[in-house]
Order: structure tokens, then sequence, then C-alpha cells
């Protein structure tokens, strides 16, 4: 389960991060809670998140293409120290009380503007620290099980220090942990990646990476099916609010619960794509995560029980957790490198992209419809998803076949015909 953590950058990666996420949902929790004590505007609070989540849509694309061109640890290095100044700016407003909410829009702007360059450039250079493909599942689930852990924990941490100090003093924390992954990513010895010379201008390049992810089956049935279940699936977690209240009868607390069970079956979910020995098999992962997870949010909406609602919050939770991660997995293990940047962000823009456009349409659904109506049809269109991409495994396993030949995964004899143990092993990509 622990193997991609005989990598000495990975490890280096791993432990600055185990800091720094830690910190991230301190603030997020800080920045929520403030504009609440500020305003008690449930509107303000869509509305920053809006403004954080929007720049992931507009410049992923672009950022994708940096990603391609430029050395990644360098870039990582820059975003990491914005994210800290981003932070940090937010301590000293808060902690001096100057803090208004033009400034947090602002300042949640920023950093999703970084985010546009810091997701795809972070999903990309984990190929670069992890020298044998057959870990590379493994890595990728464990960074998922790391920022799993980092939700449970970090709004935990955060709420008592905002009893305790104040939001601000949440803010000052995490600026001051980004120094632990500029540290870890100073400390790595990066071998010199070779990049090809690209020709053209940027609206070409940016062609030449669409059409590539196009015109690749896998490619864009993973990248399809995670942009529908983000936009009409992941939603979900605005309308907790209104399930915590008016459904099941409950508080504040209750919210708490609701969505520490989303997390820990999404924890549970990475650590079990972390103890497979290898990619073989998780396109069915991806399909039968998928129905797991429409349905699991179909039962939920009918539920007016706590514990029923949180037991099937964590199936929930694991079934969204398996469809992203794995298909992050697949994706990193059959995309060319020179355009791993711009498919990666492709992936960002299908999985964070669609999120504010998803919180719209789900907000203005259940003015109408109401919060249950609303999820069931978010998890009947999920299934809907799943029975398309079921019927799309067949000419993904004849694609992606040739590649895992290419990069060992599956191995032929010199005849070109596989033994009879190896015959069955694409049927399960």
């Amino acid at each position: 389960m622990l193997r991609a953590l005989r990598y000495r950058n990975y490890r280096l990666f791993f432990g600055g991060q185990i800091i720094s996420l830690i910190g991230t949902w301190m603030t997020n929790t800080a920045t929520a809670w403030l504009i609440y004590r500020l305003t008690g505007s449930a509107l303000l609070l869509g509305l920053v998140g809006f403004c954080g989540q929007l720049p992931a849509f507009i410049l992923t694309p672009f950022a994708g293409l940096i990603v391609d061109r430029m050395s990644r640890r360098r870039l990582l290095l820059i975003t990491q120290t914005f994210s800290m100044l981003q932070s940090l700016a937010l301590a000293v407003l808060t902690l001096g009380h100057q803090i208004t909410i033009p400034w947090l829009l602002v300042l949640s702007a920023f950093q999703g503007m970084i985010n546009a360059f810091d997701m795809p450039c972070r999903h990309t250079f984990v190929v670069e620290m992890i020298e044998d493909k057959k870990d590379l599942g493994n890595a990728i689930a464990l960074n998922s099980s790391l920022f799993n852990l980092a939700r449970l924990s970090g709004p935990a941490i955060g709420g008592i220090i905002i009893a305790a100090v104040g939001e601000g003093w949440c803010f000052l924390i995490d600026g001051a942990s980004y120094i632990a992954v500029i540290m870890a990513l100073t400390a790595m010895t990066v071998k010199t990646r070779a990049r090809s010379k690209h020709t053209g201008n940027t609206v070409s390049q940016l062609q030449e990476g669409w059409r590539y992810a196009v015109k690749s089956k896998p490619i864009r049935s993973i990248i399809g099916l995670l942009a529908l279940v983000s936009l009409m699936g992941v939603p979900y977690a605005v309308l907790m609010p209104i399930f915590a209240g008016t459904v099941l009868g409950g508080g504040p607390h209750t919210l708490g619960f609701l969505m520490a069970a989303s997390g820990i079956g999404a924890l549970t979910g990475a650590l079990w794509l972390a103890a497979r020995k290898s990619v073989l098999g998780l396109g069915k992962v991806i399909s039968f995560a998928t129905a797991i997870f429409g349905i699991g949010l179909i039962a939920f909406s009918f539920s007016h029980i706590l514990w029923v609602s949180l037991i099937l919050l964590v199936i929930t939770g694991c079934g969204f957790m398996l469809q992203m991660a794995a298909s992050n997995t697949i994706l990193q293990t059959i995309v060319e490198d020179d355009k791993r940047g711009r498919v990666m962000s492709l992936f960002i823009m299908a999985f964070m992209g669609t999120a504010p456009f998803g919180s719209l349409l789900a907000g203005s659904l259940s003015q109408t419809l109401g919060a249950s109506n609303t999820l069931r049809i978010g998890g009947i269109c999920c299934v809907c998803g799943f029975l398309w991409f079921h019927g799309q495994l067949p000419g993904i396993r004849k694609a992606v076949r040739p590649i895992y030949v290419h990069l060992g995964i599956i191995q032929e004899i010199a005849s070109g015909l596989e033994t009879s143990a190896e015959l069955s092993l694409p049927r399960e990509e």
C-alpha cells in the first residue's frame, strides 16, 4: 500500500503535502465561517466559492500548455509561493480587522487563478517522481488518501483555532505551512525532462492537445464521464445544509456528521486503490464506481433517518473517489508526456471547472423542485453515465492494450501472442 514511498522525491512531496493540505482545509473552513460571521448570507458564501472556482474553468487550458513547456518543479515552486502570499494577505487583513467581502472575493479569485496552474502541474509532476509506472496508481491513490485525511482533520483543527483565537490565525498557520512544500520541492533531485520543441502559436498548440484528447477513445470517454458526474452529481455537497436542517431536522453538528461520513467514504476508496497492485481493472472500477455514486445519491435523497443517511454518504463518497482517482490513474498512464499537461488540464476542467456551474444548477433546481428531487435527478444522470461508459469499455480496452504492452504492464512473448495467463488481463482494463 505504501510502495510509492520508496522513491525519495515522492517521500519529500508526500511529507510536505501532509502539512500544507491540512493548512489549506483550515483556511477553507475559516473563510466560510468568516463570511458567515460578517454577513450571515448564504448567497455570499456561494459567490465567494464561485469566484474561487471559476478561474479553473477559464485558465486551466492555457495552464496545461505552460505545464508542458516549463519545468514542473519550478512552476510548482512559483504557485506554492503565491499561495503562501495569498494566505498571509488574508491573515494580515483579518488580524488587522481590515477584512471585507470585496477583499475576500478578490483573494479567492486570486487563489483560483493560482490553482488553475497548480493543479494540472501537481498531477503531472507525480509521473516525474515515480520511476516505475507500475507504481503510478499507488502514488495517485496515496495522494487521494492524503487529501481526504486532510479533509477530515483540517476543518476540525481549524474549528478549534477559530473558537480559541479567531480566523486570522488559521490563515497565518496556512501561510506558514507552505514552507514545508517549498522546502520539499527544493530538496528534490529531479532529472531534466526532455521536452519536445513546440511549433506554432498558442492557439495551435491548444488545438493540438484538444485533438489528441478527442481522437483518443479512452481519454475522451473518461473525461466526458467525469465532467457529467462533476456537473450533475458532485454539487450534492451544496445541498447538505438543507438535508441536515430541513430533511433530517438537525443543526450544524448534523451537517458536520454528514460531511465527515462522505470524507470517510472517500478515504476508504482511496486506501483500497492504494492497495491494488496494478492499473489493470481500473476501467471497470470507473464504470461501477459511477453506478455506486449515482445509486447512493438516489437512495440518500429518500432517507429521513440520520444513521441511514450517514451510511449512504459513506458509500457515495467512496464511489466518487474511486471514479475520480481511477480516471486520473489511467490518464496519467496512457497519455504521451509532451501532451500530459494539456490533457490533465482538461481533466481538471472536467473535475473542477464544471463545479461552479453544477452548484448554480443545483441551487436553482432545488428552489423549484426541492433538494431531494434535485439530488435524484443528479443520481439518475450518473447512472445513465455508467450505462454509457460501460458500453464503451470494449473499445477502450482495444485502444489501451498497445499502450500497456509498450509500457510492460501487459507482457507479450516474442511472436506477439500473449500467454494464456496474460490473455485475460486486458479484459479487466
